[in-house]
């Protein structure tokens, strides 16, 4: 046995040297606190690293099919009322949502932005207490009102009881309503009077669309739009003016939810009209992202990278729509974050690294100015160091 451990003490790699030959000196003290404090930074360095997660990329091809694209949008119009401003959606399979209204809220703004609470209904509008009826006479007290769609009613039944029903027939038959005053339900509204009340005012318009994940676009544009020879107009005709002030600021524009490290690069954007027409145009392309948390939550979102583009109309009058627009188009290719840990085994074998390159590099470093300081010392002794 005693031959057993006298071969075990053979192999050791550390053999031990009596205190009595330790030579301690001043340099070597410095040079052992100046490597523990750098040991010790390293150490609490390469432990956040450990303790807190790191987020690995990858990119992919996006298999996925069949998706909806959620548009989430916030925009304030400064000089464009919120009775003018409408949103449109379309897209290249031929799905279009005209006039959006549901999941929007639009708020009126004064000519300083702040916002206005309330307005009273009706202001400026005629009192006719008995609304026309379909067939001409008069509503009277027995009667279920039925109001004309003045042509463009699609069946016998249909009726247009508001100024509102009547101008969305109109834009279902694709044509324009040039005098609003000659309709009876725009008339008792007051409809000219509250585009006349709201003249001056901005529009701050805020929610989300649901639309399908292909290449398309939605606007901002005044009036109500409809299709007319294969083509998407807008009708500018009730509001009578010569121009529309477009100037705008996105206050925020995401496709998809929030995920953490997102940068939307139109958030905060500001533009200002200084022509009398013009449209202006946002070219976006959009990245499928899924981004999966450490906990394992999975968040599908996207991530955009847009250019930028007014199109003017220098020959003084309008050729294009006047508005805001924002083209879309998808990329191929996903890009996926996940979240995770560095491996136990790998913090380990970074701080074996960080101690013993350290205590090497500092044992190499305290032989160095120690065998210096003897070869000096030496000289000078013999009178030959000058």
């Amino acid at each position: 046995m005693e031959g057993f451990f006298g071969k075990l003490r053979n192999l050791d790699a550390y053999p031990k040297i009596n205190e009595d030959f330790y030579s301690r000196t001043l340099s070597g003290g410095i040079i052992t606190i100046v490597s523990s404090i750098v040991m010790f930074l390293l150490f609490i360095s390469e432990l956040r690293l450990y303790l807190h997660a790191v987020t690995e990329t990858k990119l992919v091809v996006d298999t996925s099919r069949g998706e909806s694209l959620r548009i989430n949008f916030d925009v304030t119009f400064p000089a464009l009322s919120c009775s003018m401003l409408s949103l449109d959606a379309m897209d290249i399979s031929g799905e279009e949502h005209l006039d959006v209204r549901h999941d929007i809220i639009k708020k009126r703004l004064d000519s300083h932005g702040n916002v206005i609470e309330s307005r009273q209904d009706g202001i400026g509008s005629p009192k006719i207490e008995k609304p026309l009826q379909k067939h001409g006479g008069r509503l009277e007290h027995n009667e279920t009102y039925c109001g004309s769609c003045y042509g463009a009613e699609t069946s016998d039944e249909e009726c247009c009881n508001s100024c509102e029903e009547v101008r969305e027939a109109y834009r279902k038959k694709g044509w324009g309503l040039s005098d609003p005053d000659v309709i009876d339900q725009c008339k008792r509204e007051g409809f000219l009077q509250r585009i006349k009340d709201e003249d001056g005012e901005g529009c701050n318009i805020y929610g989300f669309l649901e639309v399908k994940k292909v290449a398309g676009n939605f606007h901002f544009a005044p009036g109500k739009s409809f299709q007319q020879s294969n083509m998407h107009v807008h009708d500018l005709l009730p509001f009578q003016k010569e121009s529309f002030n477009i100037s705008h600021k996105i206050n925020r524009l995401a496709f998809g939810e929030y995920f953490p490290g997102v940068i939307n690069p139109l958030d905060g954007v500001q533009w200002v009209q200084h022509t009398q027409y013009g449209m202006y145009q946002y070219f976006i392309k959009v990245v499928p992202t899924v981004y999966t948390d450490i906990n394992g939550r999975t968040i599908q979102s996207n991530q955009f990278s847009v250019t930028e583009h007014f199109r003017s109309d220098d020959t003084g009058r309008m050729q294009s729509v006047p508005g805001v627009f924002f083209f879309y188009d998808l990329s191929p290719i996903k890009v996926t974050f996940m979240e995770g840990h560095v491996p136990f085994l790998h913090f380990l074998t970074n701080v074996c690294a960080i101690v013993g390159g350290l205590f090497t590099v500092s044992g190499i470093l305290d032989s160095f100015v120690y065998h210096g300081q003897r070869a000096i010392k030496k000289k000078m002794e013999i009178g030959k160091f000058s």
